[in-house]
């Protein structure tokens, strides 16, 4: 499937990007090599009359993308969270791609609702608006229920959606393979790796049940966090390819004038917003991955209102506490000790100068410090970080990069609201909490507990583990040959080393 017969298709897509002028702005992000830059546009450049034109008013490669349609606008949305592999100038125009497409009709809405559902849509529905979203890989509508009235958001996917990503996914593998044979050089970006996280997250996002499940855990995880709503997932009308959810009524977060007629505190909710989602990534190490103003009301009672779960970050506890202690290291200034858990955390090479790298650290921070309250930015303060750690060795780390992005555009709403807003400030009470809950005595004891519980599971099998023990020291193998025994004794060592390591690290947190 990934073979030569792509290469039709991936003529007309390279006309589009060259028509748009959007060939050499993929070719920078991509930091292509001159062989392969010269190849392409000349194999492209007779066939620009192919290409789409697109929307003119756009950046260059928004209107490519735009114009080349729904997979093409999907693999934009997910470039637009990996700053390290397309850089920032061109993940910053990647966000702004508009997700509007034109909306599939009625009846074919209502087939895939009676046909996923098993019902007569009459009796599901009282009512069924036209589309209020359309979006690339799915349409939302409004409808309220036959037997209760209730008013509900009905999302239903795009028909053959998921064979048109199939067709198109894989002339993007055939690309990314392309690349890396003529261009030895792109090869450090891992164009392969690239399509493949692109091909899991929208596959995730073709299965309906999987986003119902992933609001569900949200709505569990947040259920007590004051001011917030996340709505009901409605199971019994949900499927595969159609999910319903409670209709979430209220202001778009970006609207500035209607939260101001509406006698909200734009303050008050610039605050709310970023704090939750920082108690949200440090407390849950689960958070909403695609908090941009579309997709964020304020409630009549002035809670936020969060909805489209497609995207959902998740971050283990280990480096939820990292992140903290990093964060927490900034807000006192402290860049010895930030440079002392990067290394600690194994995000540094060893053999890079822990010193050094706290200098490269306090050049990052202290011009940020110095700032006006309403210029100091936590998103502009990561993006530097990760530009250091880049520069002493530090590898790429996919769910560290899906929260630095997210970061940046939580901070964006909540500038919207309040652009006087100093960022630490707001963040700092959240981030100390959880340092003292998660790094002091009684986590130290909570990881004692856990550990011993983990160690109980292992009671019913001890009797056998003694047993085989006795037995093998009853009857010994054979002595190994010197090369063997040196191999094992050296594994051996680099077990106990791992071991002691873990328990060193862990007793620091």
């Amino acid at each position: 499937m990934r073979g030569p017969h792509n290469i039709i298709r991936l003529i007309r897509t390279g006309a589009t990007l060259e028509r748009t002028g959007a060939m050499k702005v993929v070719l920078d992000a991509f930091d292509t090599g001159p062989v392969l830059r010269i190849l392409l546009r000349t194999l492209v450049w007779p066939f620009q009359w192919l290409g789409y034109k697109g929307d003119v008013t756009m950046p260059p490669a928004v209107r490519a993308l735009s114009a080349l349609g729904p997979a093409y606008i999907k693999f934009g949305q997910v470039l637009s969270t990996r700053p390290d592999v397309v850089g920032d100038q061109l993940a910053v125009q990647l966000r702004v791609l508009q997700d509007k497409l034109p909306p599939f009709s009625m009846g074919e809405a209502k087939k895939a609702i009676q046909s996923e559902l098993g019902s007569s849509f009459d009796q599901l529905f009282s009512s069924f608006s036209e589309p209020v979203a359309a979006a690339s890989l799915a349409q939302v509508h409004k409808a309220h229920l036959a037997d209760t009235g209730e008013a509900v958001a009905v999302k239903i996917l795009r028909p053959g959606i998921e064979r048109a990503f199939r067709t198109d996914i894989d002339a993007f593998y055939f690309a990314a393979r392309t690349i890396e044979v003529l261009s030895p050089a792109s090869r450090r970006l891992r164009p392969m790796d690239v399509i493949t996280h692109f091909e899991g997250v929208v596959m995730g996002e073709l299965d309906l049940r999987l986003e119902s499940s992933a609001a569900s855990e949200f709505g569990a995880n947040t259920e007590n966090d004051t001011g917030f709503q996340v709505p009901k997932v409605r199971w019994h009308l949900s499927s595969r390819r159609v999910m319903t959810m409670d209709w979430a009524e209220g202001t778009n977060i970006g609207v500035n004038d209607a939260l101001d007629a509406a006698g909200h505190d734009r303050t008050e909710l610039a605050t709310r917003v970023l704090q939750l989602f920082l108690n949200q990534a440090l407390r849950d190490g689960y958070f909403h991955g695609d908090m941009h103003q579309g997709n964020l009301k304020v409630a009549a009672n002035g809670d936020i209102i969060a909805y489209d779960f497609g995207i959902m970050g998740r971050i283990d506890e280990y480096t939820r506490r990292v992140y903290a202690e990093i964060l927490f290291g900034f807000i006192r200034k402290d860049y010895q000790r930030v440079a002392e858990v990067h290394f600690e955390a194994g995000y540094v090479p060893a053999d890079q100068d822990v010193d050094e790298f706290a200098r490269a650290l306090r050049a990052v921070g202290e011009p940020i410090f110095g700032m006006d309250a309403s210029q100091i930015s936590m998103a502009r303060l990561l993006s530097y970080l990760f530009e250091v750690t880049e520069r002493f060795g530090m590898e790429t780390r996919t769910e560290l990069i899906l929260l630095q992005r997210t970061m940046v555009v939580v901070e964006g709403v909540a500038r919207s609201l309040d652009a006087r807003m100093n960022i630490w400030q707001v963040a700092k009470p959240v981030v100390e909490d959880y340092v003292k809950q998660s790094i002091g005595p009684k986590a130290l004891i909570e990881d004692f507990a856990k550990t011993v519980r983990i160690l109980s599971r292992f009671g019913p099998q001890l009797p056998r583990l003694a047993e085989d023990a006795l037995i093998r020291v009853n009857n010994p193998p054979p002595p190994p040959k010197p090369q063997r025994r040196i191999a094992r004794l050296s594994w051996m060592a680099l077990g106990g080393v791992l071991v002691g390591g873990a328990v060193w690290i862990n007793s620091l947190f």
